[in-house]
């Protein structure tokens, strides 16, 4: 079964400096790359997705910023199947032609890794799933942040645990180090 990798919204803004810092950045990175070497090795397909915001006023991925460019030690690498595809919507698949692209290329599988756990990475695993594509969600090449609900302040852990154990619904969920040895 042949797999694509997709790799959500690894963009400067969610780093240290950035304007929406998320939680342990550069471990989460430094798995994604693991994972990126694996398909890159395998001559397998990435599919970088940039979330741009449309809003000229927006905090964040604002449109032409260095914020919205993606993180530059995932390009630095050479892989001759790697795409970029730009949303503007959590779900990777609204409005963008990854699906297009994916069957073009004849994908059966889905690997996802990326930021934030709780809105993108969410939203793209479980259309993922509705679309057939068996998706399998690399855990801790994931991350978020701290949210607030009711007034009270939820722990990234806690929130990014909620999620991918809510996810084990619609993806196999593993960890880096599992994917790289099952596979």
């Amino acid at each position: 079964m042949k797999q694509g990798l997709v790799i959500i919204d690894v963009q400067n803004d969610y780093f240290p400096q950035g304007k929406f810092t998320l939680v342990d950045t550069e471990r989460v990175l430094n798995n994604i790359l693991t994972i990126q070497k694996y398909f890159t090795e395998n001559g397998l397909p990435i599919f970088y997705i940039q979330h741009i915001k449309l809003d000229p006023n927006a905090t964040f991925f604002a449109k032409g910023s260095h914020g919205a460019e993606i993180h530059p030690d995932l390009l630095a690498s050479s892989n001759q199947y790697k795409q970029i595809i730009q949303k503007s919507y959590p779900n990777s698949f609204f409005q963008t032609d990854l699906q297009q692209k994916l069957q073009q290329q004849n994908i059966k599988q889905l690997v996802i890794c990326g930021m934030m756990s709780h809105m993108c990475i969410d939203s793209t695993t479980r259309c993922a799933s509705e679309l057939g594509y068996q998706p399998i969600l690399i855990d801790d090449a994931c991350t978020t942040r701290d949210i607030e609900f009711n007034g009270e302040l939820i722990p990234a852990k806690t929130v990014h645990n909620s999620f991918m154990s809510a996810l084990m619904n619609f993806a196999s969920v593993m960890s880096c180090k599992k994917f790289i040895q099952i596979s």
